[in-house]
C-alpha cells in the first residue's frame, strides 16, 4: 500500500477550493515535437492561467483554508512563482501576503509579485536565505508561515494535475523536480489510482540535491547551486518530501543546462510555447537519453513561463 503525507479523498475535495481558472488545463499530443524527439510526446500546460505555472492550484487551497479559519495574513519565501501565486489567490481573499525572494531572482517575476499587491522583501542570498527570513516574519508577526512542498496543501494542490492525468493513456511522466511538491502529488495520484506510467523526475545538474537524496535514500544537501533553471534551485530537501518522493517517484535523473536551453528552443519551434527553464527539464531529458525514450509515449508537465525577456532571447538563440 502506497504510504505518503498526501490523501487522494482530500485531493479530490481540493479541486473545490481551487478557482476554475487553474483546473482542467490542456493535455494535447504535439506531434511535430515527438518527430523531433523520437517519441510520442503530450504537454499538459500549465502555464495558460493568471500566475503562468502550476502554483495557483496549492496558493487557492492554502489560502482559501486560511479564509475559512479567519487567519488574516501570510508569509512565504519563494524564487518567484510561489510568491505571484499566493499575491494572486491572498489578494482575492482579502489577505495580508508578504514574499520574500532573492535580490537574483528574475525582475520579471518580482515585479509581478509586486503588481498583485504583495509586501516584498529581497535578501541577499539564495531561496535558503529568503526561507530563513521568512520563518523570521512569521514568528515575528504571528501570521502563518507556507513553506512550499513541506505544507501538504502545497503538494495536495499540485497533486490535482494528477487527477487530470489517469484517465490518459501514455508511458511516462517527466516532471521538474525542484522543492518537491509538483512530482510527489502528481505521483502519488498516478500510483495510488493505479496507473502504470512510469513517473520520473527530472533535476538540473546544478542544482541536484533532491535528486541526490533520492539516489541515496537520505537528505543530501548543497552548498551551493549553479543553474538557470531558478525555480528548482534548492540546497536543503525537506526529509518530509524525500519520503513522499521515494514513495512515488520511479527515477530522478540531472540534466545539463545545454540540454535545457535547447530543450526550450524546442518548445518554442515546435509547440510555440515561451516556457522558463524549469518547464523545459522534461524535454531536456529526452534529449539527453533519447534511446531510453524511442517509441514511448510521455507526457512533460510545461510548469511555468515565467522569465526575463532579455534573459529568455538569449537562451533560445
Amino acid at each position: 500500500m502506497l504510504k505518503t503525507r498526501l490523501d487522494l479523498d482530500r485531493i479530490h475535495a481540493a479541486r473545490r477550493h481551487i478557482d476554475p481558472v487553474y483546473l482542467n488545463t490542456p493535455l494535447y499530443r504535439c506531434d511535430a515535437l515527438g518527430r523531433r524527439l523520437g517519441c510520442t510526446v503530450s504537454i499538459k500546460l500549465e502555464t495558460a492561467n493568471p500566475v503562468r505555472s502550476f502554483k495557483g492550484r496549492g496558493t487557492e487551497l492554502v489560502t482559501g483554508l486560511l479564509a475559512a479559519q479567519g487567519r488574516t495574513a501570510v508569509v512565504c519565501a519563494s524564487a518567484g512563482n510561489l510568491g505571484q501565486a499566493l499575491a494572486w489567490s491572498g489578494g482575492r481573499r482579502g489577505l495580508d501576503v508578504t514574499v520574500v525572494a532573492s535580490v537574483r531572482a528574475p525582475v520579471a517575476k518580482l515585479d509581478r509579485i509586486r503588481a498583485l499587491g504583495a509586501e516584498l522583501e529581497l535578501v541577499d542570498g539564495d531561496i535558503e536565505m529568503a526561507r530563513e527570513r521568512a520563518v523570521r516574519i512569521a514568528g515575528e508577526r504571528g501570521i502563518r508561515l507556507l513553506e512550499d512542498s513541506l505544507d501538504i496543501e502545497t503538494c495536495e494542490g499540485a497533486a490535482t494535475i494528477g487527477l487530470e492525468l489517469v484517465d490518459a493513456e501514455f508511458d511516462t511522466v517527466l516532471i521538474a523536480l525542484g522543492g518537491g511538491a509538483l512530482a510527489t502529488g502528481v505521483g502519488h495520484v498516478l500510483k495510488s489510482s493505479g496507473h502504470a506510467a512510469e513517473v520520473i523526475c527530472v533535476q538540473p545538474a546544478g542544482a541536484p540535491a533532491l535528486t541526490r537524496s533520492w539516489h541515496e535514500r537520505r537528505v543530501v544537501t548543497t552548498e551551493s547551486t549553479d543553474t538557470i533553471a531558478d525555480g528548482v534551485a534548492g540546497r536543503f530537501p525537506v526529509p518530509e518530501v524525500l519520503d513522499d518522493l521515494l514513495a512515488v517517484a520511479d527515477d530522478a535523473v540531472l540534466v545539463q543546462e545545454s540540454s535545457i536551453t535547447a530543450g526550450m528552443r524546442l518548445l518554442l519551434e515546435h509547440t510555440g510555447l515561451v516556457v522558463e527553464p524549469s518547464a523545459a527539464l522534461g524535454v531536456a531529458a529526452v534529449l539527453e537519453d533519447p534511446e531510453r525514450f524511442a517509441g514511448r509515449h510521455v507526457v512533460t508537465v510545461v510548469c511555468g513561463s515565467n522569465a526575463d525577456l532579455d534573459a529568455y532571447l538569449r537562451w533560445v538563440r
